[in-house]
């Protein structure tokens, strides 16, 4: 694979991941301090639990120990900067792989992002 090969896939690669990561998910959008308070509720209720429900708490705590790590990491992506390697390599890269509109759509991409990009609906 050539660099500008690795270049294309790493710029479609990245956005999608970072598309995927800050799509909306059902219910109550989670915030730092929303898992905070989790975390919170979880550590006061681990003196008084059974240990079967101690192994529950450890659980969710880890859960959301996660979680809180995935929301500090997604607040620091430029998904501007991301959305600009995509539109300079997307139409290369679809090209190639014979990726049509509809499967970028699909995926999650904007009609304004991909008509950026140069990739137009076929016919």
């Amino acid at each position: 694979m050539s660099d500008s090969e690795k270049a294309e896939v790493s710029g479609v690669r990245e956005y999608l991941k970072a598309l995927e990561q800050s799509t909306p998910r059902r219910g109550r959008k989670k915030t730092p301090e929303s898992v905070a308070k989790q975390l919170a509720a979880v550590d006061a209720q681990m003196a008084e639990a059974t240990v079967t429900k101690r192994l529950d708490l450890i659980q969710q705590r880890m859960d959301l120990k996660a979680e809180q790590e995935a929301l500090a990491v997604a607040s620091n992506v430029d998904i501007a900067a991301l959305e600009a390697g995509f539109v300079k390599h997307a139409a290369s890269y679809g090209g190639r792989r014979g990726i049509t509109h509809g499967a970028w759509r699909e995926i999650g991409i904007s009609s304004a992002t991909l008509k950026a990009a140069g990739i137009r609906r076929s016919s």
